[in-house]
This record gives structure tokens, sequence and C-alpha cells, in this order.
């Protein structure tokens, strides 16, 4: 219950945020900066589970990974609608030449859809019916770490400090799994 009120908490601030002006002088920029950077923010906690239980012994944190990685995939994807719907005002046309022109989309998008196989496959019934595959899926979440760091690099216009920082934790994360990083 408290990984579902941590997530949901600055959702339910934009809806104070947005009426009163407080996203600055560009909001749909920072509304998607912001649903992007929490979507990150929600994959690196997931990643920070396995280590944290193996560490210290907390077998019971194992249950916030689905939670933490079903509201990563609702954050991305409310990202992912911001950019169409607000950005470009859902102009079919445009979104499919910024998708093909923009690689730093490209890479966002080829994540969002990895997330959204992971996202799809968290069903416990499929979960069973795919046995040692859905561990391989949902390995996917590693490159998806990896994607969605490239993505934030890319698409700022100055200042790479922030999204090194993210880089820099998701490659603390990620290292020690890097034999499960498989190719696909």
């Amino acid at each position: 219950m408290c990984v579902h009120i941590f997530a949901l908490l600055p959702l339910l601030w934009l809806f104070y945020a947005v009426p009163k002006g407080l996203l600055g002088g560009d909001p749909v920029k920072e509304l998607i900066h912001y649903l992007g950077l929490g979507g990150l923010r929600l994959l690196l906690l997931s990643l920070l589970i396995t280590p944290l239980v193996k560490k210290f012994k907390l077998g019971p944190l194992i249950k916030l990974r689905r939670p933490l990685g079903l509201w990563c995939f609702t954050w991305v994807s409310l990202h992912f609608a911001a950019w169409m719907g607000l950005d470009l005002a859902l102009m079919w046309g445009l979104i499919g030449e910024e998708l093909v022109k923009r690689t730093y989309i490209v890479v966002g998008f080829i994540a969002w859809l990895i997330l959204l196989a992971l996202a799809i496959t968290s069903i416990p019934v499929l979960m069973r019916t795919m046995g040692k595959r859905w561990r391989q899926l949902h390995r996917g979440v590693y490159w998806v770490a990896v994607l969605a760091c490239l993505h934030f690099y890319w698409s700022v216009k100055s200042g790479w400090v922030e999204p090194a920082v993210y880089a820099a934790i998701a490659l603390v994360l990620l290292w020690p799994r890097k034999r499960n990083m498989v190719p696909w």
C-alpha cells in the first residue's frame, strides 16, 4: 500500500501544480520532464530492491518490485502520452516524423515498448505460463535502464550533470547484473 501512495502522491501533486501555474514558463516541457524523471526514479528504485534483499536479507521487500515496475510503466506511459498529446497535439504525422527523425525519441520509444511487454506479462497467469522465458523477458528491464538514461542524456538541451548522475546510479545497479543482460 505504501508503494502505491509513494508513486501516486507526486502525480496527484500535478492536479494542484498545473492550475496554479507552478510548472514554470514552459509547463508542457516541465510536465513531460517531470513524468519522465518520475518514471526513471521508479525504474531505478525497482532495480535497487534485489541488491537490498540480498545484502540485508530483507526478503519481504521483493514484493515491492512488481508494483514499482508497474508504476514505472504508468509514469513513463504518461510521459509518452503528454509528449504526444500536449507537445505534438496528437498530430499523428508529426509524431511519426519525430519518432523516426530524433534518436532520443526512438530510444525512448524502444524503452517504452519493452516496458509495455513487461507490464503485460506481469499478470500472474502469464508469469506461470511463460515459465523460464518470463525471467528472460523481464531481464529486459536492464536494457530499459540503459535506454532510459540515453534518452534522458540525449533529450536535454543543456546540462549533462543530472542525466550523468542517473546514468551513474544505473551503472552501479546494473554492473553486478551484467551477465544477465542477454543481448536478446
